[in-house]
C-alpha cells in the first residue's frame, strides 16, 4: 500500500454557464415570506422545513443574501408592530399575561425561522458582520415592544406596582413576574437595568426611607430590628424568586442604608431598649440580631463595640470603686468573675465570638481592675478562700475552671508582683495551718502562674512546698533520735527557708516551760545535723491542740493558735488575770494579743474565757478568767484564729513599700541588660524598653526608672554622653 500513489482531489467549476431565472429571487423570497407569516400565525404544521431550508440556502448561494436579510427584518418588524397593538390593547392584569404569552410565541417562531435560515446565519451574516437571526429577533422585540412609547412606562409602572403590593402583604403572581423579568434580562443587561432595576432601586429607597422613619418613631429597638431583618429577608427571597441574582447586593444595600445605617446611633442609644438595656437584660437574641444587621453596614460593628466597651468600663468602674463592695474581697472578685462570664456569654452567643469584641472586653477589664490598687490583694484573698474551704466536694474539672477564671483576672493585673507578694503570704498561712483543701489544686495554680510568668515568678512558691516535705522528714528523724519523748507534749516543727517564705518580723513570745524545753531539744538536734544554719522561732505562725477540763468536769480538745495556747496555759496557775499581767507574762505584741483574747472571750460558742466587764472590744483594764460554764456539742472545739483578711492601712503601706523595694533591683537589672546589648541609648528609649521588658510583672514608673539610672551612673555602670545629656553609654 505504501507504493500506491496518493491522488489529490480538486473541485472544478461547471464547464457550461448556469442561467438563473431573473425572477428567481423574488419568487423564492415570496415562498419564504409566506412561511414566516404562517409560523407567526401558528400554521407551521403544513410547511416543509426541508424545502424552505433549501430555498434559503439557494438564495444565499446565488448572492441574494442581502435581499433575504432585509426581507426578514421587514417581515418580522411588521409582525411585531401587530403584536405591539395586541399588548397595548390588553387591560389591567391581562397586560403582563398578554405580553408573556406573545413573548413565548415570538421565541418559538424565532427558533423555527432560525432553523430555516441556518445557512444564512452561518455564512452570509458572519461575512457581512450583520446581527445573527436570534439576536436580531430579540433586538426587534426590544425596539418594537419594550421600548414602544405606549408600553415602556406602563410595563415599568406595572412591575413596580406589583413589587409594592407584595411588600404591603398582597400575594402576587410570582411566576408571571419571573417570566417578564427574565424576558428583560434576555434582551440584554442594559434593558433589565434601565427599564426595571434602576427605577426599582429608587422606589425601594424611597419606600424604606419612609417605613424606617415610621418604625423608629413607634417601635423599641428590638422590634425595629426584627422588622428590619424581616424586610431584608423578604428582599433576598424576592431576588431568589424573580429578580436577577446580581440585583441581590444592590437591593440589600438599599435596605441596609435606609433601615440600619441611617438610624444606627439612634438605635444603639434608644431609651429603655437600646444596646445597653439589651446587655443589662441578657437579650441574647436581640443582640445577635443587632450584630448580624450592623455587620452589613460600614462602621456598624465598631459602633456596637464602642458602646459595649464604654458600658463595661462604666459598670466595672462602679463595681471596683463602690465602698460597700470593697468590704468583702471574696464577693468583690466573685462579682468580677460573674461580670466576665456574662460578657463572655454575650460575645459567644450573640456576637459570633468576634475577636475584636473579645479584645474590647479584655481592654475594658484591664482598665477598671487596675483602677482599684487593692485588686491584686483581693484576687489573692479570693484564691485563699477557695483553697481553704470553697472547693470542698468540687470535682477536679470544676476546680480547674475556677483556677482558669482566676488566671484570667490575674492576666489583667498590671502589678503582678503585688499579687505575688500577697499570694505568697496567704499560701504560707494555708500551708502552715494545714488548711489547704487540695495540694493538687495548689500545685495546679502554681503551674498556671509559671506558664504565664515564667520560672522566676514561682520558684519561691515551689520552694515553700519543698520545705513542707523536708520538714516531715526532719520530724521523723527528730523523734527517731529521741524515743524518750513519746510521753508528754508533742512538737511538730516546720523549718522554713528564709528566702522562700514571706519575711516575717521575728516576734518574741514566752512559751510555756514544757514547750520551751522541747523546742530547745529540737534546736540542738537540728543544728547538730545541719552545719552553718541558724534557727529563729516564728511563734506567731504556729498552732496547738490542748486538752482542757472546765468547771463541771466537761472535757474538750481545743484547737488554737500558739499565742492562744500561751494565754490559756497561764490559767493553770491562776484563776483571774488582767490584760497587763497576760501581756507581761507572754510578751505577745499588743495587736495580736487583743485579737487572740477577743477570739476566746467574745465569740459566742468559742468563749472559753470570760471577760469583765463584758464588751466586744478588748481594753487594757479588762480582767479574764476561765469560763467554767463553757459547753459545746463537739469534743474538738476550734477557736477561730484570724485568717487571711484585708490588710489594715499601715499593713497595706508596709506591703506597698516592700513591693517598691523589690522592684528596684528588677528595674536596674533590666536597664543593665538593655544597655549591655545596645551600648548607647537615649533616655526615652531606655524608659520605653524597660517598661516593655517589665510589663509582664508590673507597670514600671518612669520616675523610678530615672532614679535607678541615676543610681547606676553613680555606681559607674552607665555614663552620660558629654555632648548630649539625654544619651547614656554602657561602661563594661
Amino acid at each position: 500500500m505504501s507504493n500506491q500513489k496518493k491522488r489529490n482531489f480538486q473541485i472544478e467549476a461547471f464547464k457550461h454557464r448556469v442561467v438563473v431565472d431573473p425572477k428567481y429571487a423574488e419568487k423564492t423570497w415570496k415562498v419564504l415570506e409566506h412561511a414566516i407569516c404562517e409560523i407567526y400565525n401558528h400554521n407551521a404544521s403544513g410547511l416543509s422545513f426541508e424545502e424552505l431550508y433549501r430555498n434559503a440556502y439557494n438564495m444565499v448561494l446565488h448572492k441574494y443574501g442581502e435581499k433575504l436579510y432585509t426581507g426578514l427584518v421587514k417581515t418580522m418588524t411588521s409582525h411585531l408592530k401587530e403584536i405591539s397593538k395586541c399588548i397595548e390593547a390588553a387591560q389591567g392584569g391581562m397586560f403582563l399575561e398578554e405580553m408573556n404569552k406573545l413573548w413565548t410565541d415570538h421565541n418559538k417562531a424565532l427558533q423555527m425561522i432560525r432553523d430555516i435560515l441556518m445557512y444564512m446565519d452561518r455564512t452570509y451574516i458572519p461575512s457581512t458582520q450583520k446581527t445573527p437571526v436570534h439576536e436580531l429577533g430579540l433586538n426587534l422585540w426590544r425596539d418594537n415592544i419594550i421600548h414602544s412609547s405606549k408600553i415602556q412606562m406602563r410595563l415599568q409602572n406595572t412591575l413596580l406596582e406589583l413589587v409594592l403590593r407584595e411588600r404591603t402583604g398582597e400575594v402576587i403572581n410570582r411566576g408571571l413576574m419571573r417570566n417578564i423579568i427574565k424576558m428583560l434580562m434576555e434582551l440584554g443587561p442594559s434593558v433589565y437595568q434601565e427599564d426595571f432595576e434602576n427605577p426599582f432601586l429608587e422606589v425601594s429607597a424611597e419606600f424604606y426611607k419612609g417605613e424606617s422613619q415610621k418604625f423608629i418613631e413607634c417601635c423599641d429597638c428590638g422590634d425595629y430590628l426584627k422588622k428590619a431583618e424581616r424586610r431584608l429577608n423578604e428582599e433576598l427571597e424576592r431576588v431568589t424568586h424573580y429578580l436577577d441574582a446580581k440585583s441581590e447586593v444592590k437591593i440589600t444595600n438599599v435596605v441596609e442604608e435606609e433601615m440600619i445605617a441611617n438610624h444606627m446611633l439612634r438605635l444603639v442609644h434608644m431609651d429603655n431598649s437600646g444596646l445597653v438595656n439589651m446587655l443589662l437584660d441578657d437579650k441574647y437574641e436581640d443582640l445577635r440580631r443587632m450584630y448580624n444587621l450592623f455587620r452589613r453596614v460600614c462602621n456598624g460593628l465598631s459602633t456596637i463595640r464602642e458602646v459595649m466597651t464604654s458600658h463595661i468600663r462604666e459598670t466595672g468602674k462602679q463595681l471596683v470603686t463602690d465602698p460597700e463592695r470593697l468590704k468583702d474581697p471574696v464577693e468583690f472578685v466573685q462579682r468580677l468573675l460573674d461580670e466576665k462570664d456574662k460578657c463572655d456569654s454575650i460575645i459567644k452567643l450573640s456576637f459570633n465570638n468576634d475577636k475584636t469584641f473579645q479584645n474590647g472586653l479584655n481592654s475594658s477589664f484591664e482598665y477598671f481592675i487596675n483602677i482599684n490598687t487593692r485588686s491584686p490583694e483581693f484576687i489573692s484573698l479570693f484564691v485563699d478562700d477557695k483553697l481553704r474551704k470553697g472547693l470542698k466536694g468540687v470535682s477536679e474539672e470544676d476546680v480547674e475552671v475556677i483556677l482558669d477564671k482566676v488566671m484570667m483576672l490575674f492576666r489583667y493585673l498590671q502589678e503582678k508582683d503585688v499579687f505575688e507578694k500577697y499570694y505568697k503570704q496567704h499560701l504560707a498561712k494555708r500551708l502552715l495551718s494545714g488548711k489547704t483543701v487540695s495540694d493538687d489544686a495548689e500545685r495546679s495554680l502554681i503551674v498556671k502562674l509559671k506558664t504565664e510568668c515564667g520560672y522566676q515568678f514561682t520558684s519561691k512558691l515551689e520552694g515553700m512546698f519543698t520545705d513542707m516535705k523536708t520538714s516531715q522528714d526532719t520530724m521523723q528523724g527528730f523523734y527517731g533520735s529521741h524515743p524518750e519523748l513519746g510521753e508528754g507534749p508533742t512538737l511538730t516543727v516546720q523549718v522554713l527557708t528564709t528566702g522562700s517564705w514571706p519575711t516575717q518580723p521575728s516576734v518574741t513570745c514566752n512559751l510555756p516551760a514544757e514547750m520551751s524545753a522541747l523546742c530547745e531539744k529540737f534546736r540542738s538536734y537540728y543544728l547538730g545535723t545541719h552545719t552553718g544554719r541558724r534557727l529563729s522561732w516564728q511563734t506567731n505562725m504556729g498552732t496547738a491542740d490542748i486538752k482542757a477540763t472546765f468547771g463541771k468536769g466537761q472535757k474538750h480538745e481545743l484547737i488554737v493558735s500558739t499565742y492562744q495556747m500561751c494565754v490559756l496555759m497561764l490559767f493553770n496557775n491562776a484563776d483571774r488575770l488582767n490584760y497587763k499581767e497576760i501581756e507581761q507574762a507572754t510578751e505577745i505584741p499588743a495587736i495580736d494579743l487583743k485579737r487572740c483574747l477577743q477570739s476566746m472571750a467574745c465569740v459566742k460558742g468559742k468563749n472559753v474565757l470570760r471577760k469583765e466587764p463584758m464588751s466586744k472590744d478588748i481594753c487594757e483594764d479588762d480582767t479574764f478568767l476561765v469560763n467554767d460554764k463553757f459547753t459545746s456539742k463537739l469534743y474538738k472545739v476550734k477557736i477561730g484564729t484570724v485568717v487571711a483578711q484585708k490588710e489594715s492601712e499601715p499593713e497595706k503601706q508596709e506591703t506597698r513599700q516592700r513591693v517598691e523595694e523589690d522592684r528596684k533591683p528588677q528595674i536596674e537589672a533590666a536597664i543593665v541588660r538593655i544597655m549591655k546589648s545596645r551600648r548607647t541609648l537615649d533616655h526615652n528609649n531606655v524608659i520605653s524598653e524597660v517598661t516593655k521588658q517589665l510589663q509582664s510583672r508590673f507597670l514600671a514608673n518612669p520616675t523610678e526608672i530615672k532614679k535607678r539610672i541615676e543610681s547606676l551612673i553613680e555606681r559607674e555602670f552607665l555614663e552620660r554622653d558629654v555632648t548630649d545629656r539625654k544619651l547614656y553609654r554602657y561602661l563594661a
